[in-house]
Formats: structure tokens, C-alpha cells, sequence
């Protein structure tokens, strides 16, 4: 089992490396974990930690405007290159092909039934198309690249709609943030009985989720109407 690993970091033909522990590096490095010292296996900063050579402090200034190891540390850590494990790579690829699978799913439709496609046919069409995923890249970016891949396998379409809502006065705050996080509001009326009417444009395979949102916010009373 492998219990350390090296991040690197380059400035100007110059190398830095320090020695971490896998699973807290990578926690820290993705936002989860807070305590530095819980990551590293030393405060040493090595210029080749295999041989065990550090970088004089003047290298260390000019590359990180300071000789402090803690702080050298947390700058090599969050933008240097990471080693991940074979274990950890798999599950930043498996965690990865959830956010884009999720992310089709949300964006794009069935053009002949204008409703998303479900999640195990994307799934499915990915293992078809043999599309790789890459743990590192951002899953809306590399969605986009996938999706013209998928077309050959199933009907991917992109479109918008526009839903006309109608919301009862009690439930018309509480729903109103709720529209603005999960489309664009065209247009918006407050009535005088304190009742919302709204036409939200959101993608077309949005169109379940809103509902459902709506309807559990507003115990079924919302009216909800595809605009023509």
C-alpha cells in the first residue's frame, strides 16, 4: 500500500517537491481538508526528494517570494502535479463520469421526446462510444467534447423552453429563489392576492426536476405550463 507520494512544482527551469500522504493531499487539494500539517509527511522542501537534495533559500525566494516552509508547501501542493494512486484515480474518474453524466442529463434531450435521456442510457452510451474521462478536467468542459462523440450512439439535443408558473401567495417567496437558481426569469408579476406569475426559460431537460421541485415547495399547487 502506498502511504506517501510526491507533488512537484516547476518555476523557471527550477524544481520543488515535497512529500505528502495520498488521501489527505488530495482532500486538501480538492477543497476538503483545511489542515495542512495533517498532509504532509515532513516540512522539507526537496529539489529531488529521491536523492534527497533541497534548493538553496534564494531559489526558494525568487520562486515563492519566501523561505517559509509551511507556505511554500500549501503553493507547491495546490498548483503543483500530483501523483495520484491507481485507487485514486479510479475514483476521481468514477466521480467524474457522475458529474458529466449528470451534466448531459440536465442539458441535453431526446429531440424526438424533448425529455432527458436517463442517466444508465448515457452511462451505457458512454461504455459504447469507449469515451475516456479525464480526472482533472472541469465536467461541463468536457461534456461538451463527449456529447458530439455520444451523437453517433443516441439523439442528443440542446434546447431551451419556456415554462409558464403560477404560484400561490404563500409559497411564492420561498419558490421565487428557487426559480432564479434553476433558470433565467423573463418575466415576472406579482398580483395583488400576493401570487406569482413568472415565465422561467430553463434547459428543456431541466423540465422534471423544476416541476418536482415546485410541486414538493408548493404541496402540488403550483401551475406549471410549457409556453408555446
Amino acid at each position: 500500500m502506498v502511504d506517501t507520494t510526491v507533488v512537484k512544482f516547476s518555476h523557471e527551469g527550477d524544481k520543488f517537491e515535497i512529500i505528502v500522504k495520498p488521501d489527505p493531499a488530495l482532500d486538501y487539494k480538492l477543497g476538503r481538508k483545511k489542515d495542512l500539517s495533517s498532509v504532509l509527511v515532513s516540512d522539507e522542501i526537496y529539489s529531488d526528494s529521491s536523492k534527497g537534495t533541497k534548493p538553496p533559500d534564494e531559489k526558494l525566494e525568487k520562486a515563492f517570494g519566501t523561505t517559509d516552509p509551511a507556505k511554500i508547501a500549501e503553493i507547491i501542493l495546490l498548483k503543483g502535479d500530483f501523483n495520484l494512486t491507481t485507487d485514486q484515480r479510479r475514483r476521481m474518474v468514477e466521480e467524474k463520469r457522475r458529474q458529466i453524466i449528470e451534466y448531459i442529463a440536465k442539458t441535453f434531450v431526446d429531440p424526438r421526446s424533448h425529455l432527458p435521456h436517463p442517466p444508465l442510457r448515457i452511462e451505457q452510451a458512454m461504455k459504447d462510444g469507449k469515451v475516456s474521462v479525464d480526472p482533472h478536467k472541469d465536467a461541463a468542459e468536457q461534456a461538451k467534447g463527449i456529447v458530439e462523440k455520444l451523437r453517433g450512439i443516441i439523439a442528443l439535443k440542446s434546447e431551451n423552453l419556456d415554462l409558464e408558473i403560477t404560484i400561490p401567495a404563500q409559497y411564492a417567496a420561498q419558490s421565487y429563489s428557487v426559480l432564479k437558481s434553476v433558470g433565467s426569469l423573463k418575466s415576472e408579476e406579482w398580483l395583488q392576492n400576493g401570487s406569482l406569475k413568472a415565465i422561467l426559460e430553463i434547459p428543456a431537460a431541466a423540465r422534471p426536476g423544476v416541476i418536482d421541485r415546485l410541486g414538493s415547495i408548493t404541496k402540488g399547487t403550483a401551475t406549471v405550463e410549457v409556453q408555446q
